[in-house]
C-alpha cells in the first residue's frame, strides 16, 4: 500500500480556507456570509499579524483562525458550545492532512479558549493570540455586533446597545497588551459612540 503524501502547509490554509467560506455561503449559516468577511477573515488577519510579532506559531494561529467558529457556521445550534465542537471537527479535518498530534493538540487548544464568555484560559501564547484576534475582529466590524443585536436577535433600542457594549468589554478584557495597543482607540470611540 503507498504511503498517503503529506500536505503542504499553504495547501492545507487554501483547503481550509475554501472549507469554511463555502460553509459561510450556505443557507444553513444564520449569519450570512457575514461571518466570513466580517468576523473569520479579520480574525485570521490579526492572528498572523500578532503570530508574526511575537514569534508564535504562524500554522497554529492562522488554522485555528480559521476553524475556530466552524461549528457555529455548520450549525446555529451549536452557538453555545462552538468552542467544543469546533475543535472536535478541527481535529477530525486536520488529522486528515496528517498534522502532528501536537500540532492538532495546540490548535485545539486555541479554539478551546478563544471565547471572552466561557472564562477558559489559554495556556500558550497562540491560543492568547486567537483570542485576541477574535476580540479584534469586534472592535474592527463593530457594524456586524450592531447587526446581530439589532436585526438577528431583534432586541430593543437599549437592550442591543447594552448586549453590544457587553460584548465588547469581555472582548477588551481577554485581550492581550499588543491586541490593546492595535484596537484602544477604536474601543474608546465606540464606548462614547454607545454611551
Amino acid at each position: 500500500m503507498p504511503k498517503k503524501k503529506k500536505v503542504s502547509y499553504p495547501q492545507i490554509i487554501k483547503e481550509l480556507t475554501r472549507l469554511v467560506e463555502s460553509a459561510c455561503r450556505e443557507p444553513a449559516n444564520s449569519s450570512g456570509y457575514g461571518a466570513w468577511s466580517y468576523h473569520i477573515v479579520p480574525v485570521v488577519k490579526y492572528a498572523k499579524l500578532l503570530a508574526k510579532k511575537l514569534k508564535a506559531d504562524m500554522e497554529v494561529v492562522e488554522i485555528a483562525g480559521l476553524l475556530h467558529d466552524y461549528a457555529s457556521i455548520l450549525n446555529k445550534d451549536w452557538y453555545p458550545d462552538h468552542h467544543f465542537r469546533s475543535a472536535q471537527l478541527a481535529e477530525e479535518l486536520l488529522k486528515k492532512y496528517h498534522l502532528p498530534p501536537q500540532k492538532i493538540k495546540a490548535i485545539k487548544h486555541c479554539i478551546l479558549s478563544h471565547r471572552a464568555s466561557k472564562r477558559m484560559a489559554g495556556k500558550t501564547l497562540e491560543s492568547a493570540i486567537i483570542a485576541s484576534a477574535d476580540s479584534i475582529a469586534h472592535f474592527d466590524n463593530v457594524d456586524s455586533l450592531l447587526y446581530l443585536a439589532y436585526v438577528q436577535h431583534k432586541m430593543g433600542i437599549d437592550q442591543g446597545k447594552k448586549w453590544v457594549l457587553a460584548k465588547l468589554e469581555r472582548s477588551w478584557q481577554k485581550l492581550i497588551p499588543e491586541g490593546k495597543k492595535l484596537v484602544e482607540k477604536k474601543y474608546q470611540s465606540i464606548k462614547e459612540a454607545l454611551a
